[in-house]
């Protein structure tokens, strides 16, 4: 919740809803949680901006005993020929006078989801959004996000 109040706060004239499982909890290191979950909210937030008014969705998929977390927007989206270079250093699936960014985002927060041995994946479709899914196996830490 903190994070969406800060990017509500960096553009206030935005009309973006915002959806928040309530059960939005990630067993995780918590300073990790924070770089992947204020990157993640980032990116859906930049790749929404060209449009009217957006939604941004952070949710659960509970999937065979296990819990595949995801942050949807209904933005930019990308093309998935291009998938693969989603989360290396420096790469960039757009123009920067389009977007600006530096490339490194995605591969901090693929970084931090491997630190707790999990997954992350893409899925994307040109003007249509992207949907950004991880995974973080049990641990002892206990973030709230």
């Amino acid at each position: 919740q903190e994070q969406v109040a800060e990017l509500q706060a960096s553009d206030p004239t935005r009309q973006v809803e915002f959806v928040i499982a309530p059960d939005a909890i990630v067993l995780a290191d918590p300073t990790l949680m924070r770089v992947v979950i204020t990157n993640l909210l980032a990116n859906a937030w930049k790749f929404t901006s060209h449009h009217v008014s957006a939604c941004i969705e952070f949710g659960i998929i509970k999937q065979n005993g296990e819990a595949i977390y995801f942050i949807r927007d209904d933005g930019a989206g990308f093309d998935m020929a291009y998938a693969a270079k989603l989360f290396g250093v420096f790469q960039r699936l757009h123009n920067t006078d389009e977007f600006p960014g530096t490339g490194i985002g995605l591969a901090a927060v693929q970084r931090a989801v491997h630190r707790h041995g999990g997954q992350i994946w893409a899925k994307g479709q040109v003007e249509q959004g992207a949907t950004i899914y991880f995974t973080i196996p049990d641990t002892s830490f206990r973030a709230r996000v």
